[in-house]
C-alpha cells in the first residue's frame, strides 16, 4: 500500500463530490510534472490524504489508477491554464472526524515528511503542488491525529456482490469499468461511494434533524431512472433523509426551493404532517448550486405540483 498527500484547496469540493482525483499529464508547456506524473503511480487501496484550507479534512481509498479523463467541467474557471487532457482515478472519499493542521503539530510532522517533493515547506505552510509520495510513519501519524479508522477495503470486483436482476443491465454494459460496476451498484441500493459522497455535503436530515448515518437513506434528487450514469454517482444529486421524509420526497408530496424553503403537494394531507412533526413553513437550509440544479429537475418532475 501506497500513501500520498494531495494540495485541493481549488478543486475539493468538486473532486470529493464526483470520486476522483483529476491532474492534466504535463504543465502548459508541454513539460514534464513530476507531481502530475505520481498520478500514473497509485493503485487500488492506496490511502489518500485530503489537505484542503491548511488541514486534513479527508482520507479516501484509491479505487483505480490512472487513466485518461478530460478535464471536469465542474472544475468551471478553476485551472484554466491546464491541459484539457489529464489523469484520474477515482477515489472514495470519506471525511475525517477532526480535521487537524499539519503546522499546529509542526514539531512532530516536521520529522516525518519526506526529504524530497515534500507536501510542506520549511515554516509548515503547503507546497504550491498537486499530488506528493508520504511515508508510512507520517500516513498513521495523520490518521491517529484525525481520530479517524483507516478506511475499510471497499469491493472492487462484481463478483463480489449478489446483484438483483433489475441491476442486470449495470452488469452486461461492456462501456463500464468493473470498479464503476460496483459502485452503480451500490448507489442504486444508496450504499458505498454514493453514500460517502453524500456525507460530504450533507451531515443530517434537513427535515428531522437527525445525524445518526444508519438511520438515514442516501436518496437520489434526481431519479435513478432519469440520471446518467455521472448523475448517480454524484454526492450532490443527494440527500440524507429519515425513512418518513424520504417516503414523501421520492414520491413526490414534498420537494425544496433552493434556498431552503419546503414545498408540499395539494394532494398530501396536512395532517400527516403534523403527526411527523414537519413544518410545511419552515425553511430546512440553502442548498448549493449543484444541489439546486438537481432540485429544478425533482421539482419539475416528481413534485406533485
Amino acid at each position: 500500500m501506497n500513501y500520498w498527500w494531495v494540495s485541493q484547496n481549488q478543486t475539493y469540493r468538486a473532486e470529493a463530490t464526483g470520486g476522483y482525483l483529476w491532474a492534466p499529464k504535463t504543465n502548459a508547456d508541454g513539460s514534464r510534472n513530476q507531481h502530475y506524473d505520481f498520478m500514473t503511480e497509485i493503485q487500488p487501496y492506496d490511502l489518500v490524504f485530503s489537505y484542503v484550507g491548511g488541514r486534513i479534512k479527508s482520507i479516501g481509498v484509491a479505487l483505480s489508477g490512472a487513466y485518461t479523463s478530460q478535464k471536469p467541467q465542474e472544475f468551471g474557471k478553476k485551472g484554466q491554464v491546464w491541459n484539457k487532457e489529464g489523469w484520474r482515478v477515482d477515489i472514495d472519499y470519506q471525511e475525517v472526524l477532526i480535521e487537524v493542521s499539519p503546522r499546529d503539530n509542526w514539531e512532530e510532522i516536521s520529522k516525518l515528511l519526506p526529504n524530497k517533493y515534500s507536501p510542506l515547506n520549511k515554516d509548515g505552510n503547503g507546497a504550491q503542488a498537486y499530488l506528493f509520495r508520504i511515508g508510512e510513519p507520517l500516513a498513521m501519524r495523520l490518521i491517529d491525529l484525525t481520530s479517524t479508522l483507516i478506511p475499510e477495503k471497499p469491493v472492487l470486483e462484481i463478483s463480489q456482490i449478489d446483484f438483483r436482476a433489475e441491476e442486470q443491465e449495470i452488469i452486461v454494459d461492456q462501456s463500464l469499468r468493473e470498479t464503476q460496476k460496483v459502485q452503480l451498484v451500490q448507489a442504486r441500493r444508496g450504499q458505498g461511494t454514493f453514500r460517502n459522497r453524500v456525507k460530504i455535503v450533507e451531515r443530517e436530515c434537513r427535515v428531522t434533524h437527525v445525524s445518526e448515518e444508519k438511520l438515514l437513506v442516501a436518496s437520489h434528487i434526481k431519479p435513478w431512472d432519469k440520471s446518467d450514469n455521472e448523475e448517480r454517482l454524484n454526492g450532490n444529486n443527494g440527500l440524507f433523509l429519515a425513512p418518513h421524509v424520504d417516503k414523501l420526497f421520492d414520491k413526490g408530496f414534498i420537494s425544496f426551493e433552493s434556498n431552503g424553503g419546503l414545498m408540499v403537494a395539494d394532494s398530501l394531507s396536512r395532517d400527516v404532517l403534523k403527526k411527523w412533526s414537519i413544518d410545511p413553513t419552515g425553511n430546512y437550509g440553502k442548498f448549493n448550486s449543484d444541489q439546486s440544479f438537481f432540485l429544478e429537475h425533482h421539482r419539475q418532475e416528481v413534485f406533485q405540483a
